[in-house]
């Protein structure tokens, strides 16, 4: 399946809950890793941490992490079904995020730098997670999805927080005035 992106009006949707683990939800499970390896094979400098079900056009609250963050060379992905932030913790403190939904543009991203959540399994376990550091802003990242929120759209100070990945896979920055601040397709309310 294709990964949809902003403007797709499903990205902004609250998606629903689960109330049961059938084949189909499970068939989603499987599509959002197979997108998700398949993303990773196209971009040389990136890394699929993590994706929500809406990313696929699918509004169920289902986020899948990567099992290990820093080797792109395990492409297992744990399935969370119903996260639920129970407790946010520490100050916010701001840095880069990017998202398969909203192309070639990262962001300054102030996030919580400790998180707890709870969820189910595939399985049907439910389980609590405590999470920091970088797990910790991609599940938020991920749950952001299931209320119809980005990324772009906490960055408050737009003037000096958004860049590109340059053919290198180093990020530049990118002028607000001049690449961003018109895009209808990021900031339709603007």
């Amino acid at each position: 399946m294709e990964i949809i992106t902003t403007p797709n009006p499903k990205l902004r949707q609250k998606s629903t809950k689960i109330g049961q683990i059938t084949p189909e939800v499970l068939d989603i499970i499987a599509q959002m890793r197979k997108s998700s390896e398949d993303w990773e094979k196209e971009h040389e400098f990136e890394l699929s941490a993590a994706m929500a079900a809406p990313q696929l056009g699918h509004n169920k609250r289902i986020i899948i992490v990567r099992e290990d963050l820093n080797d792109k060379k395990n492409p297992n992905f744990i399935a969370l079904i119903n996260p639920e932030i129970i407790k946010n913790e520490g100050e916010l403190t701001s840095d880069y995020e990017g998202c398969l939904s909203v192309p070639s543009i990262y962001g300054l991203v102030p996030r919580y730098p400790k998180t707890r959540l709870k969820a189910i399994l595939e399985d049907g376990t439910e389980v609590r997670i405590k999470a920091a550091d970088g797990l910790a802003r991609i599940l938020q990242h991920e749950i952001d999805h299931l209320d119809g929120i980005l990324f772009i759209d906490h960055i408050k100070d737009k003037t000096d927080a958004f860049f590109v990945l340059d053919n290198k896979g180093d990020l530049q920055p990118l002028d607000y005035d001049q690449n961003i601040k018109d895009n209808k397709d990021l900031f339709p309310d603007e």
